[in-house]
């Protein structure tokens, strides 16, 4: 698996134009084969803060993933929602296995 948590800091005047993309991404993504999971994650003591948890097949998907005309609708339309520079980390899976998750 290969996993990124992408951690958002959206301006609060912005918060519901964010939402509205970003799920609109999400239920997009969650159809494209290489994508095991795909949640949209709004912070409960903050709510202009949101972590994506991205779970791919392989970090080939990510990179389709970046090809398709959803993303780089959603990366264009939420760019300038920012209040600062989203952030990419990526993870590997200890537990469950690959196997688990299939």
């Amino acid at each position: 698996m290969h996993i990124v948590l992408v951690h958002v800091h959206v301006k609060e005047s912005r918060l519901d134009d964010f939402i509205q993309a970003t799920l609109e991404n999400a239920h997009h993504s969650v159809q494209e084969p290489g994508i095991v999971r795909f949640d949209v994650l709004q912070q409960a003591e903050d709510p202009t803060r949101f972590v994506l948890v991205e779970v791919y097949r392989q970090p080939e998907d990510q990179v389709k993933h970046r090809e398709t005309a959803h993303y780089q609708k959603w990366r264009d339309a939420v760019a300038e929602m920012m209040a600062e520079p989203r952030q990419g980390i990526r993870y590997i899976n200890l537990f469950p296995s690959d196997e688990e998750w299939r």
